[in-house]
């Protein structure tokens, strides 16, 4: 990386802090400025290697921000820890890109974003649930093309999903706003698939149910899932809001996706290896009634064979949390990890994150992963 590609905010700080790409907003800035850090920010769109960020950590460095896009292993958290580092954050929610028990073993805590995204998130997948179910991309590309010749009686026809079910994998808080939007929104009967149960989320559809009813409508239902075959086999549409590890890598599979009905709408926010994408091609080949909505792909930024060629699916490039107040909030989170980490505060345990965002934020770290592991103390208030 040329010299030029980086631009330097706060010289004057006497802690050195690497910033892997350009965040949006300026309050992330003022943060760390304010923990006394020189800020040195990439600029360049190009995504940074291994030894790109190596080279940029150099010999004196005392944190990071970080990207989803890297490898944040071994080989650079024993180059920050030589360089004096004391803290990383991903710029994200989920941090897979990230070798935890590495950072930890070099004593380095591992900050991320997690409940500014919650809403933008759940908000994208019901975007893409209903670009899927109309057909949104089909015809537009459709319209574009100047085959528009008037309306049809048979024209794009797509699935109503009022009153359908809603089948949900992963029902955290990502999945669970996504869930409460479309029952709220469209009266959807719920199943969800989740190691837990997640009676707020039971209790939620059971009250909004008996408001139904006492309005003369009819009610609506909720219940946990056994196994995932059993939400597959019955739900209209399935949203995916699992985190990525070696149990879910793959869950969605050729196998898997067989029973799901024949016009079923498979919607992914999360993580892209989550679905076997290579079985996802040959299912929309063979079922053209089946459709898909993705935020996320497995090998990305790159797309198995055939993926772009599907009319039945709706894909967009990873912009699940691209709203501007998500994406400076996520800054702020991150930053305020590491200035949190290296002016020596402890870790918030209070129920939301989002106090961050507010004037006069907690003297701590909004979310470290490891944090127990590193013997960090926490508070609450």
């Amino acid at each position: 990386m040329g010299a030029r590609e980086w631009r330097v905010y706060n010289p004057s700080g006497k802690k050195r802090v690497i910033v892997t790409k350009e965040l949006p907003g300026e309050r992330w800035l003022r943060v760390l400025a304010g923990a006394g850090c020189r800020i040195e920010i990439c600029t360049s769109s190009d995504f940074l290697s291994v030894p790109d960020i190596k080279a940029a950590i150099g010999t004196r460095c005392d944190g990071a921000i970080g990207q989803l896009t890297e490898d944040w292993g071994e080989e650079l958290f024993s180059a920050l820890k030589r360089a004096g580092g004391r803290a990383y954050s991903n710029y994200a929610v989920g941090y897979n890109n990230v070798n935890v028990n590495a950072a930890t073993k070099h004593g380095i805590p591992v900050g991320n974003t997690p409940g500014v995204l919650t809403e933008a998130t759940a908000e994208m997948a019901v975007a893409l649930t209903f670009a899927a179910a109309r057909r949104v991309g089909e015809s537009e590309r459709y319209l574009r093309a100047g085959e528009f010749k008037g309306w049809l009686p048979s024209l794009f026809l797509g699935e109503l999903l009022w009153r359908k079910t809603l089948g949900i994998v992963g029902a955290g808080r990502i999945g669970t706003a996504y869930a409460r939007m479309m029952v709220e929104g469209h009266k959807m009967n719920l199943i969800y698939y989740d190691l837990l149960q997640k009676k707020p989320l039971e209790d939620f559809v059971s009250d909004y149910s008996a408001f139904l009813t006492s309005k003369g409508e009819p009610p609506i239902l909720c219940k946990r899932a056994q196994t995932i075959e059993d939400l597959l086999r019955e739900a209209d549409c399935v949203s995916l809001h699992t985190a990525l590890d070696n149990s879910t890598r793959h869950l969605i599979n050729l196998e898997r996706l067989q029973l799901m009905k024949e016009n079923a709408i498979l919607i992914n926010t999360s993580r892209g290896p989550i679905i076997d994408e290579e079985a996802l091609v040959a299912h929309c080949r063979k079922h053209s009634s089946f459709r898909v909505g993705l935020d996320v792909f497995e090998d990305e930024p790159a797309l198995k064979p055939g993926l772009a060629d599907l009319q039945n699916a709706v894909i967009v490039p990873h912009i699940a949390s691209s709203t501007r107040w998500t994406r400076q909030g996520m800054g702020t989170l991150a930053a305020t990890n590491v200035a949190a980490m290296l002016m020596g505060y402890p870790v918030w345990k209070g129920p939301s994150t989002l106090v961050f965002l507010e004037d006069n934020p907690p003297k701590a770290a909004p979310s470290i992963v490891n944090a127990k592991e590193l013997g960090i103390p926490t508070i609450e208030t």
